[in-house]
């Protein structure tokens, strides 16, 4: 069967060989998923959701039960006051950039605490690019501070915190296109209560791509104001094909909503594209989901470890917190061969030769491998990486272990080969 598939004696034997390792990380995601999916049912439960709330409503979306029960199912699973759950939130960086267009006005200043931001956020931002829209030629204020070691410079924080004229503080919990370790829930409470015990006022925002159900909290579990991320993500499940959410206190979700649709109009507009049944029904399997796509990571990073890879992050038995994998591959062919490895690992268009090529909000040129049933969902095994030192592949998801695993095996046969 391996065979069949192009994967490699070497691979099949390594493989075979690592998988004792694997087993006490895999009962602890097993762990995990058992609790986010106690904390779903729940909220499933006791919001009475019912076969009605798929139904589509068209036009203005006025009155929209359905619509209005999943948000306050996903408020009731993160511990928050509202959410803002909508097909017409296009991308995580469109769900981020509403978000804070929708509470910084002008003259106000927002701070980074996490370094740079994801590439895609820095043109919003406008410390790269030209366009006329971001925030900054909006007149917002922004500011950085860089991470320490992997954790949050506390000392840098509190002095600039003391000084005060600070709106919002935005903290990317994933690592991006970095070399850094992703953020910690323990990290990210400890650095929130720093900051709030100064000034309470500042709003801290989470950009949570990535993070969903991977601990068993959330980061308005420890007192982020609000936090955001896309469907086509963790939450999703491979089930929802498109849409974004914002998840926190009321006040300022309503903010936002008015970002989305109009003064006035808020939560109250916007018709759900017949999508709520994927919606709920991604929700539903998401904790499933998402402990595929670690335990397909925690293969990842093992496997390509003992071919000699030394530098993976994180490493197969380290704490995550988010469901990215990353490998240096040390030469652009080993990353482009991985990454065709991928592709032909996937369930759709594993025919297709992925190449490197230049990509809109991209410093260089990137290489991107995604046979995936919804163009994009990064839940579903996907590969890519910019085409420059030290060749760095980011990988992530996986709907099953099991197809997470060949896909794997797979594309590092291609590299190999």
């Amino acid at each position: 069967m391996y065979k069949e598939l192009g994967i490699k004696d070497e691979v099949i034997s390594m493989a075979e060989e690592i998988e004792p390792d694997l087993k006490p990380i895999f009962e602890k995601i097993d762990k995990n998923c058992l609790k986010n999916s106690q904390k779903v049912l729940k909220a499933f439960q006791d919001n009475k959701v019912s076969t009605v709330d798929f139904n589509e409503v068209t036009g203005y979306g006025f009155y929209d039960m359905g619509r209005e029960k999943l948000e306050k199912v996903y408020a009731q699973i993160f511990g928050a006051e509202d959410s803002l759950v909508r097909p017409q939130i296009m991308a995580g960086t469109h769900a981020l950039t509403i978000t804070l267009f929708g509470l910084l006005k002008y003259g106000d200043t927002m701070i980074s605490i996490s370094g740079e931001p994801y590439d895609t956020l820095k043109s919003v931002i406008g410390i790269e690019g030209d366009s006329e829209n971001s925030l900054i030629k909006h007149g917002i204020k922004y500011e950085q501070i860089d991470l320490v070691d992997n954790d949050f410079d506390y000392d840098k924080i509190r002095d600039r915190v003391k000084k005060g004229n600070i709106k919002l503080i935005e903290i990317q919990r994933s690592r991006g296109y970095s070399q850094r370790k992703s953020l910690t829930i323990s990290k990210i409470e400890k650095v929130i209560k720093l900051i709030k015990e100064i000034d309470k006022n500042i709003i801290i925002m989470v950009d949570n791509c990535y993070g969903e159900f991977v601990e068993d909290k959330e980061p308005t579990e420890v007192g982020a104001d609000i936090f955001v991320s896309s469907l086509m993500k963790n939450l999703g499940a491979g089930i929802a094909t498109s849409g974004g959410y914002v998840v926190g206190r009321k006040d300022l979700i309503h903010l936002v909503a008015e970002r989305l649709t109009f003064p006035t109009a808020g939560k109250e507009l916007g018709a759900n594209f017949n999508q709520l049944l994927s919606y709920y029904k991604g929700l539903f399997m998401a904790p499933s989901v998402v402990a595929s796509s670690l335990k397909s990571m925690v293969f990842a990073s093992r496997m390509l470890e003992k071919f000699g890879f030394k530098n993976v992050m994180p490493k197969y038995n380290e704490e995550r917190t988010d469901i990215i994998q990353t490998i240096d591959l040390g030469s652009e062919n080993n990353l482009v061969k991985f990454c065709q490895g991928i592709q032909k690992g996937s369930p759709i268009e594993s025919y297709v030769i992925p190449v490197p090529d230049d990509m809109p909000g991209y410093q260089y040129k990137e290489i991107m491998a995604s046979g995936s049933f919804t163009p994009g969902a990064t839940i579903e095994l996907s590969c890519d990486g910019p085409i420059c030192k030290p060749y760095t592949a980011y990988m992530q998801g996986g709907l099953t272990y099991e197809y997470g695993k060949l896909g794997i095996m797979i594309a590092i046969s291609n590299m190999i080969d």
